[in-house]
This record gives C-alpha cells, sequence and structure tokens, in this order.
C-alpha cells in the first residue's frame, strides 16, 4: 500500500518504484486521477475473477508493468507449455490439443469418456484450448502491439486461460499412445 502511495506522487516526475525494489522511467503524469490510475494495481483490474496460479507464472512481470499484450501473450505460450509437460507432447497450438485430446487414443481426459455428454464435454474442452490458441496467442504473435485493443480484452483472455487451467487440473492420463 505505501508503494501505491509513493507512486502516485512519483508519476508526476515520471517515475515508478515497482515491486521489484527498482525504479522505472513512466510517462510523466499530468493529474492526480491519471496518477492514481497508473498506479492501480493488478488485482484491482481483476477484481472477482478468480485467476489460477498457472496464469501469473508465466506473466508476473509483465503484468506488473501493465504490459496485457505481452502477458496475455506469455499466458498462453503457458497454457500450451502445461500441456507438453502433462502429456509428454512436444507439438504445440492445434496440432498439441488434437494430439493431447483427441477422442480416439486420448493421452489425457478431463472425464470417463463413458457418455456422449462426457465425450461433447471432451471435444468442446479441446475446442475451448484450440480456440484460445487461434484467437488469443496468433494473432498477438503476427500483430503489431498498437493495434491491439488492451486492458480488458486482457482481463478476458486471461480469465479464459485461467478457466482452461483449472480444467486441466481435473486432467488425467490415460496411458494410451507415445508422446511422438
Amino acid at each position: 500500500m505505501h508503494r501505491q502511495e509513493l507512486n502516485v506522487i512519483l508519476a508526476f516526475s515520471g517515475i515508478e518504484y515497482g515491486s521489484d525494489g527498482n525504479f522505472r522511467q513512466r510517462e510523466v503524469a499530468k493529474t492526480l486521477d491519471g496518477a492514481e490510475r497508473r498506479v492501480k494495481t493488478i488485482q484491482a483490474k481483476f477484481r472477482g475473477r478468480r485467476i489460477h496460479p498457472e496464469v501469473p507464472k508465466y506473466c508476473r512481470a509483465e503484468l506488473l508493468q501493465d504490459n496485457y499484450f505481452h502477458a496475455v501473450f506469455e499466458a498462453t505460450k503457458g497454457l500450451a507449455q502445461r500441456i507438453r509437460d502433462m502429456s509428454g507432447v512436444q507439438a504445440d497450438g492445434a496440432a498439441l490439443v488434437d494430439r493431447v485430446f483427441s477422442i480416439d487414443r486420448p493421452l489425457l481426459v478431463l472425464n470417463s469418456l463413458r457418455t456422449e455428454t462426457e465425450r461433447s464435454e471432451h471435444k468442446g474442452f479441446a475446442m475451448l484450448l484450440k480456440g484460445c490458441f487461434g484467437a488469443a496467442r496468433n494473432p498477438l504473435a503476427h500483430e503489431p502491439k498498437i493495434l491491439w485493443e488492451g486492458e480488458d480484452d486482457a482481463a478476458d483472455y486471461l480469465s479464459l486461460i485461467s478457466l482452461l487451467h483449472r480444467k486441466l487440473d481435473d486432467c488425467v492420463p490415460t496411458g494410451l499412445g507415445d508422446t511422438k
């Protein structure tokens, strides 16, 4: 809390004191409102959203710098890495999801796959994963940062990634197939 109060004052000098104990150059704030907005904590920005601990594991530095473009990019790469770690499959994106969450020979399952409803849920989860890579990570990898919309989209994407991590918490290995 003291750092936040200090940063409101420092914002008028174009300086910020980070949680890492280092000072950084920032754009000079022109108004008290502008200075206070700048020092909002990430907790306030994501108030009411349960963020899975795997999300900040991959993008903590970017979040602390309010670099939401790269925070989402790193969080989606972290999601893929977690699937690789859990499955042993060294692929990426849709190919990774298709291999790990196939219906015929899945390496990880969300449920028992015994009923049509369970198979549908499993397929839907795989589609959400592929959608996250296609809608969040891929555009960030190919579009300039200046075209990105920002904070609101970041909160929603990070919430989606958090949900996907929570679902991965429930996945179990099947012991099927190899890890090619």
